[in-house]
């Protein structure tokens, strides 16, 4: 990076959106509140991704969302957060390298797993 072959470097949380069509009853069943937003621990975030039907996930977070806009306009972007050895991990990865991101972190073996956004429509 001496060589000043990146223009933008962003660090911030990595999160994958998952989005998902759902049912107003699935919402009720599960406690959910339409139009609303909450935060969840880890094991309930598991427990809905697990329940959810087909989705579209999509990588973001602000910083990442940024890098991939720099790169989109001709920039040269690196985004520097945390994901999981996890196949949301592996989604967001794979997300930023393809947006033409340098996004070239090791996957934590340990910890929480990679941050998600469930989203139900």
């Amino acid at each position: 990076m001496q060589d000043g072959s990146i223009d933008v470097v962003g660090m911030g949380n990595a999160i994958v959106d998952v989005i998902a069509q759902t049912t107003d009853s699935f919402l009720v069943g599960q406690g959910l509140q339409k139009g609303s937003m909450g935060l969840i621990d880890e094991p309930r975030a598991h427990e809905l991704y697990d329940l959810m039907g087909p989705a579209i996930e999509a990588s973001g977070g602000s910083v990442a969302n940024t890098a991939v806009g720099v790169a989109s306009f001709g920039g040269s972007a690196a985004f520097i957060g945390k994901v999981r050895d996890d196949l949301l991990g592996e989604v967001f990865a794979h997300d930023m390298r393809s947006s033409g991101v340098t996004c070239s972190g090791r996957p934590a073996p340990t910890g929480p797993a990679t941050g998600r956004s469930l989203i139900f429509v």
